[in-house]
């Protein structure tokens, strides 16, 4: 094997898998693509991932690292796999990488964006899969208000699943940006952080949707982000409407061969 990882910038269309990792009994990303390398390499090759998307959720960008052969370049790799993934799982880019990577410690920060569609044609065939449709209109003071709160360091306790971090876990993230952002049938929330817990962008969303329909005061987010579990917090969000847009990785992470 190369000591030279290679990152796989990998999209899919996550309506039809039980999520990125690796199950027995069940269709998943991950399960797919070291499939297809153990095809390619005629052995078996671990493909590491950025995170764990759930069942339903999509990625524009997740983050893959595999180890193979030397003969295997980046853009061979690519075309190889693309010619063998199944239609909803493509690897956008390729990129060698030094040998100290990994792609989920290596990581400075992730991106995630959730649509919400507003507007009747939401539950369209062509936009549902993709959306989560919420047709009533929202509160886009409350909406603004809400989001801004998150920017900084903050314990999310509230904003995740219970037990399913180590014990010893502090729950803390640090975000850049948390904002929603108006289109056309609706909003897109996007928010960018060093980590993200499970659950944690749909938590934010499905209580961020309920103060802009009304169903909890303002400040809701920022009593949340002080509280010491998550009983009080909103149902997630469906997955559908969540994608890992980005992982992105320091420049000093890329092989001299590549080009970050």
């Amino acid at each position: 094997m190369d000591p030279r990882p290679i990152l796989l910038v990998t999209q899919y269309d996550g309506g039809r898998f039980a999520g990125w990792q690796r199950q027995p009994d069940a269709r998943t990303v991950q399960g797919e693509m070291e499939a297809v390398l153990a095809r390619l390499c005629a052995a078996p090759v671990p493909a590491v991932g950025a995170g764990r998307t759930d069942a339903g959720v999509h990625a524009h960008g997740q983050g893959v690292g595999v180890r193979v052969p030397e003969r295997w370049t980046p853009e061979r790799l690519q075309r190889s796999m693309n010619a063998l993934l199944p239609d909803d799982i493509w690897v956008s880019s390729a990129h060698r990488m030094t040998p100290d990577f990994h792609p989920r410690r290596s990581a400075i920060e992730r991106r995630y964006g959730y649509l919400v569609g507003t507007d009747d044609s939401a539950r369209s065939p062509f936009r549902r899969r993709y959306e989560w449709a919420v047709p009533r209109p929202l509160d886009a003071a409350a909406l603004h208000a809400e989001a801004e709160c998150l920017v900084g360091e903050h314990t999310f306790r509230a904003f995740a699943i219970a037990h399913t971090a180590p014990v010893d876990d502090h729950h803390r993230c640090i975000i850049s940006r948390a904002a929603w952002v108006p289109r056309d049938g609706g909003w897109v929330f996007e928010v960018a952080a060093n980590r993200f817990l499970h659950h944690m962008v749909r938590f934010l969303v499905g209580t961020m949707i309920d103060v802009a329909l009304g169903r909890r005061p303002r400040g809701t987010i920022a009593r949340l982000l002080v509280a010491p579990d998550n009983a009080e917090t909103s149902p997630p969000a469906p997955p559908h409407g969540l994608s890992l847009r980005q992982v992105v990785y320091p420049g000093a992470s890329y092989s001299v061969e590549a080009e970050p």
